[in-house]
């Protein structure tokens, strides 16, 4: 019996919903950012830094999920952990677009109706947090190690498949309306479109095996080696079953997260850090106005979201076609070199006050840029450098700490801009360049690498 690509494939498949799901949930706010803001914002007189909060709310749910993403799927598992997220997303896109539900009068704007669609945007983050750590982390316990990257780079292109999907949605609800339309029922139907999705999802998940490393963990051993059996056949089963339980025998008692040392964690942690800090969510949650603040109209500006979102998907194909071939590190530094002089040249544009289809290519230069390699790779990553027996541990640190950097970025994005446009952009292209000597002096190579060997690839401390 021969490896079972058929299954292998409708399991990341059905995982990489809980990416779509991710996409999906963060993206749906730049098609009703601008509503919201005329809803809950100016119509009570509150200041541009409530609006930052309110856009990137959900990013505290993020860091919530991520932080807690360890505990659960450590717990109860790595499919429990994704059907819980399933089960937030729902309840977010439903609360979101009817957060009047219960307690206030529908269509009167007032601070406690605010806090309200915040707390269902920070349940829907709390559901982003959990897949964006459980879903690289299931579909690369799962995937043999020759197909690791591609398979968990799947993941990513779901992501930003998902955020595709609801700028088209977008579009399609606001298509032929008028503002006060989009501004009183329009919005409402953007966030509630996510319930169908979270749906599938959610139900899928039930028929997926548990991931076979988190089995052998708990030592369910017959249970690991009938998917471990599944996935590769009998014989090579047998042997990356022994390769796991060799790396977890010391499992019995819990492993201490700096086991490895500190130098892993530390890696892990910085990855997310400069995935956020050189600036992609700014791009992503902002789309819309970046293009109106360079001359488009409404219904060209939300064009040119979908244009962008089109780049995006084509750019990320390329890292799931080249990764298990070039390696991490070569489209990491690739992308950063991309990213900066995508950043730069907008910063000198912004500088010179020349908005135009300049300003356009560059954004795309820069957005094509991560996609191929800071986007997927990182997950990539994150998913596969820590050694078995602190994973779960170490990802939640890793996931926490990108979504925290996150939040950091998109909250200071409306002030910044206020400040300077010009030195927020090269804010942005400074930390692509240093993202990129940080690739290469720190970032080992894990092409090829099955995930046991991570265990070889830190020296303890």
């Amino acid at each position: 019996m021969k490896q079972n690509t058929a299954f292998i494939y409708v399991v990341t498949l059905v995982a990489t919903l809980g990416g779509l799901l991710f996409g999906y949930d963060t993206a749906v706010i730049s098609g009703a950012e601008k509503s919201i803001q005329a809803f809950l914002i100016d119509s009570q007189g509150l200041s541009s830094f409530l609006h930052g909060i309110t856009v990137s709310s959900a990013l505290i749910g993020c860091i919530i999920g991520g932080i807690i993403s360890g505990i659960l799927s450590a717990k109860y598992g790595r499919k429990n952990a994704l059907i819980i997220a399933g089960i937030l997303f729902l309840l977010s896109a439903l609360g979101s677009g009817n957060p009047e539900f219960l307690f206030f009068e529908k269509d009167t704007p007032t601070m406690g109706l605010l806090w309200m669609f915040n707390f269902y945007r920070i349940i829907g983050g709390i559901g982003v947090g959990l897949a964006s750590a459980v879903c690289p982390m299931y579909i690369g316990e799962i995937a043999p190690a020759e197909i690791r990257g591609k398979l968990v780079s799947l993941n990513q292109f779901a992501i930003i498949f998902g955020m595709l999907v609801v700028y088209f949605v977008n579009w399609g609800i606001a298509e032929g309306q008028t503002i006060e339309w989009i501004n009183k029922i329009g919005w409402r139907r953007m966030f509630v479109s996510e319930a169908i999705p979270a749906s599938i999802f959610s139900i899928l998940m039930f028929f997926m095996p548990e991931s076979p490393r988190y089995l052998a963990l708990k030592q369910k051993n017959d249970k690991a080696l009938s998917i471990l059996t599944r996935i590769n056949g009998a014989e090579k089963a047998k042997q990356v079953f022994e390769d796991i339980k060799s790396t977890v025998q010391a499992s019995a008692t819990k492993a201490k997260i700096f086991s490895y040392g500190k130098k892993v964690i530390i890696v892990g942690i910085l990855l997310s850090v400069f995935q956020q800090f050189v600036g992609i969510n700014v791009a992503l949650y902002y789309a819309p106005r970046i293009f109106e603040s360079m001359g488009a109209a409404k219904d060209a500006s939300m064009l040119q979201t979908i244009i962008m979102g089109l780049v995006n998907v084509i750019f990320t194909v390329v890292a799931i076609l080249t990764v298990d071939k070039w390696g991490r590190k070569p489209l990491l530094i690739t992308g950063s070199i991309g990213m900066a002089i995508g950043m730069i040249a907008i910063s000198v544009l912004a500088f010179m006050d020349i908005i135009g289809m300049a300003t356009l290519v560059f954004i795309i230069i820069y957005t094509a840029s991560f996609m191929m390699s800071w986007g997927p790779i990182c997950w990539v990553l994150i998913s596969e450098i820590f050694p078995n027996k602190i994973r779960s541990q170490a990802v939640a640190i890793a996931v926490a700490a990108q979504w925290a950097a996150n939040f950091f970025i998109s909250s200071t994005y409306p002030p910044m801009m206020e400040f300077s446009s010009g030195g927020t952009y090269l804010f942005y292209g400074i930390m692509s360049v240093i993202s990129a000597i940080f690739i290469w002096k720190f970032v080992p190579e894990t092409k090829g690498k099955t995930l046991e060997e991570m265990d070889n690839l830190w020296n303890k401390e």
